[in-house]
């Protein structure tokens, strides 16, 4: 229910708050009908300060007086406009929000460019609205400069990658996360500044961009910041990946992961391949290089941001049509069944080769750009042939959609797919177990994409996926994979059956 007034207006009271406000509805502006009732609510909750004067009272329309709950009209405001800006897309960052607040006049610029001057012990920064010096600290451990400061919005930015660089910035916002602090920080103070670097003549933030975000839809205009000057960029980047990653108290969305890794890993291997110096270049030769370059990475930790380049490399490919519906975070949505995990555990783990490959990048031999096509045929013919008629609107009761959930739930995909490589390997002649391995890893004809549909059409017609609601299906593929793959086989569906033997 929505909160409600200690005790009801009078009809003048009413009229001096229209007379005030237009018969208008507080939380988007829009006019309210003749014809409709006008309700009336604090702006302000009494726990936050807000009085129980007039000027505190604002006009809602029935339906956002109803749908907001318990929450104050400014909260609710906000609210229903951090919903506007997620709709933009699903990967937006602090710059992001700065573009579009700066479009609907909340702020009038940022990451201005700045002029700056580095002495022994004080860095002076200024432009056109600001200047201000500040004392330089010294980190014991690699004797990087840094300098704590208050900061206005307009010479901040986010670290975000650009053309000529690679971002600091290692995650996207949540809309969540933000809403929750904004409303935290209503109460409470900040506790930790954001944390930026100096990058040309500008200020980047990387750290805190939920904090910042959230604090910018509070109206805050001044923000608290550590700034680094002059950082080793790699191990720098390196510990804000770790910080945000297993020192995290809350996780990467390894989807997220997978692209900014893949994204810097992906910029080293063209450095790798452009170096003149090196006659035969090949992906084991490129970790060999790696360990070199950055010593301060693991073995484990570059093998990770390999297998991250190889599934970037797939997922951002704007010609995978299944992209829209691949979700950014670690759980699958009405608008995004497929998660990123569920495809690194059947797709990838069936058809994609995660090691590294000592062919030459410049012989025949190589054929990783062979894979990533033949691997994107296949999730396009995964969508032409079920995933387009996905329908996040679709009723509790739509046939055609329950066979999709049943489909590529994690568990399912995962299941379904390990015998779906078998039929495949059978019928391309792939018998030898290292080939198996890598059955992707080689020139694929349209014959034998066709053929491949062919096995696929066979999946997607199974007839338990049409079972009746709430059919032992639905339970079975919420348990585990082993034992889903065991009842699939069970129930006919086998490499034999997807090879054209009945059930």
């Amino acid at each position: 229910m929505a909160i409600t007034l200690k005790r009801q207006l009078s009809d003048e009271e009413k009229q001096f708050v229209l007379n005030r406000h237009g018969r208008v509805c507080f939380a988007t502006g829009h006019s309210i009908p003749d014809g409709e009732k006008v309700h009336f609510d604090h702006i302000v909750a009494h726990s936050l300060g807000g009085v129980s004067e007039l000027e505190n009272i604002a006009p809602m329309c029935e339906f956002h007086n109803k749908s907001k709950g318990m929450l104050p009209l400014d909260d609710y405001r906000i609210k229903i406009r951090l919903e506007e800006f997620f709709k933009i897309g699903d990967r937006l960052t602090l710059k992001n929000l700065l573009s579009h607040l700066k479009e609907k006049g909340d702020i009038s610029s940022f990451g201005e460019s700045v002029q700056i001057e580095v002495g022994s012990r004080d860095i002076l920064i200024e432009n056109h609205s600001f200047k201000e010096s500040f004392s330089i600290q010294v980190c014991p451990r690699t004797s990087w400069k840094y300098f704590y400061c208050n900061l206005p919005i307009s010479v901040l930015n986010s670290d975000d990658d650009d053309d000529d660089m690679v971002g600091l910035q290692p995650r996207y916002l949540i809309s969540e996360k933000v809403f929750e602090m904004y409303r935290h920080f209503q109460m409470y103070p900040v506790l930790q500044p954001s944390i930026g670097r100096i990058y040309g003549n500008k200020i980047l933030l990387f750290d805190g961009q939920h904090k910042a975000a959230s604090l910018l839809w509070g109206k805050r205009e001044i923000f608290e910041c550590k700034i680094y000057i002059n950082p080793d960029v790699r191990i720098l980047n390196q510990a804000n990946i770790s910080a945000h990653d297993k020192f995290a108290q809350t996780r990467f969305f390894s989807s997220i992961m997978i692209l900014k890794l893949g994204n810097q890993f992906g910029k080293d291997f063209e450095e790798y391949k452009d170096r003149e110096d090196i006659p035969i270049k090949s992906e084991s030769g490129f970790l060999a290089f790696l360990e070199q370059k950055d010593p301060s990475l693991s073995r484990a930790e570059r093998n990770r941001r390999f297998r991250s380049y190889l599934y970037n490399a797939i997922l951002e490919d704007d010609e995978n049509k299944m992209k829209h519906l691949i979700s950014i975070s670690n759980r699958s949505s009405k608008e995004q069944p497929v998660t990123t995990d569920s495809l690194s555990k059947s797709i990838f783990a069936c058809f994609l080769f995660q090691e590294q490959v000592a062919d030459d990048m410049l012989s025949d031999r190589y054929k990783r750009e062979d894979e990533f096509k033949n691997i994107k045929l296949l999730m396009n013919q995964i969508y032409d042939l079920a995933l387009n008629a996905w329908n996040a609107k679709a009723g509790p009761n739509d046939q055609g959609q329950i066979k999709l959930e049943r489909l590529f739930s994690s568990k399912s995909i995962m299941a379904w797919c390990e015998i779906f490589k078998d039929a495949v390997c059978a019928k391309l002649d792939i018998f030898d177990s290292d080939e198996k391995m890598k059955p992707f890893y080689r020139n694929l004809s349209d014959q034998d994409m066709s053929k491949i549909k062919e096995i696929l059409e066979r999946l997607f017609s199974w007839p338990m996926w049409i079972s009746p609601k709430g059919s032992e299906i639905d339970t079975v593929v919420a348990g585990s994979k082993g034992a889903l793959k065991e009842w699939f086989r069970e129930k006919g569906l086998t490499t034999g059956f997807l090879m054209g033997a009945s059930i």
